[in-house]
């Protein structure tokens, strides 16, 4: 059947034929993209805005030694939050072995976490901060 004879058949029935505003729905559907693009944009730049603050960490040669099943270093890295992969973070644990210990925390005898060391005298403290500790005694700025 043509369109024209079903367009026809349609009126004889009383049916009306679909009239939807497609441009109508054309800006419903660009202005909840955009509102979803910008609660991202927003929640991203937000996350990240120790950046800079982390990578003046790593440029003084601070470091901080942690294993991936410590809750001390989850709790560590959270004060971060996005921004902690920038930090000046060794992991000494080995994946899925909760005894097994790096090489590199061998030759450095860590044995608590997390534990910073900061230069130049390389004193080590073995304990959360906040990142206000770490500013004050590194210089590094937060935003």
């Amino acid at each position: 059947m043509s369109q024209e004879r079903r367009e026809r058949r349609n009126e004889k029935l009383g049916i009306k034929a679909s009239t939807r505003d497609w441009g109508r729905i054309a800006i419903y559907a660009v202005l909840i993209v955009a509102a979803f693009g910008l609660a991202y944009y927003l929640g991203n730049r937000t996350q990240h805005r120790h950046d800079a603050f982390a990578r003046c960490l790593t440029a003084r040669g601070v470091k901080m030694y942690g294993a991936w099943w410590c809750p001390h270093c989850v709790e560590q890295k959270e004060k971060f939050g996005a921004s902690f992969e920038y930090a000046p973070y060794v992991e000494c644990g080995i994946k899925g072995d909760l005894h097994g210990l790096s090489q590199v925390c061998k030759d450095e005898n860590i044995k608590h976490y997390p534990t910073w060391q900061f230069p130049p005298t390389g004193e080590r403290v073995e304990r959360v901060f906040d990142l206000q500790e770490l500013s004050d005694r590194t210089g590094c700025a937060l935003p």
